[in-house]
């Protein structure tokens, strides 16, 4: 059987957002200056074409800023509090049609659709409540966790650690 509850029954965004939400993530944790796609595409073992067409997509959308040239990079075109997730979830993602409702014998009388489209609107209001900062709010860890810095003498940055710390914040 090949139909809608067939497959694993959790909410799955595209890589491209997955793609996208890293990139936001590492240079909304990056202290200052510009990365290099490179960079990015190596810390998150992501091909870099890949990265690309995200970091060209988001750059014409107004989320990044692209600078060209020998000493050229990326950076957030805005401040991280002023980058809504779920604008940019809405920006990644085609939410509108879930499933595909064309040929299905029962179209006229289901009322499926609609119930998937207030499933999606709960969604995405979740990402509406937060933006950029709020996910890169432990941005020391972070720093330690994507290279920026090291970890500071006495600062356990282990996988335990940091799972304690998640507990603990």
């Amino acid at each position: 059987m090949n139909g809608l509850f067939d497959a694993d029954p959790a909410m799955r965004l595209t890589k491209y957002t997955d793609y996208a939400m890293r990139l936001m993530i590492y240079l909304g944790s990056q202290p200052t200056g510009l990365s290099s796609i490179r960079e990015i595409s190596d810390t998150f073992s992501v091909s870099q074409n890949h990265m690309m067409k995200v970091v060209q997509d988001l750059a014409n959308a107004g989320f990044l800023e692209a600078v060209r040239g020998r000493n050229g990079g990326i950076r957030l075109a805005r401040a991280a509090n002023e980058i809504n997730l779920g604008a940019l979830l809405r920006h990644t993602e085609e939410l509108s049609d879930l499933i595909d409702c064309r040929g299905c014998r029962i179209a006229p009388a289901c009322s499926l659709p609609s119930v998937l489209s207030e499933a999606t609107a709960a969604f995405v209001a979740v990402f509406d409540k937060y933006t950029l900062a709020d996910l890169v709010e432990k941005r020391s860890t972070l720093g330690v966790l994507l290279g920026f810095r090291a970890a500071l003498p006495g600062e356990d940055c282990s996988p335990r650690a940091l799972g304690r710390q998640s507990l603990e914040e």
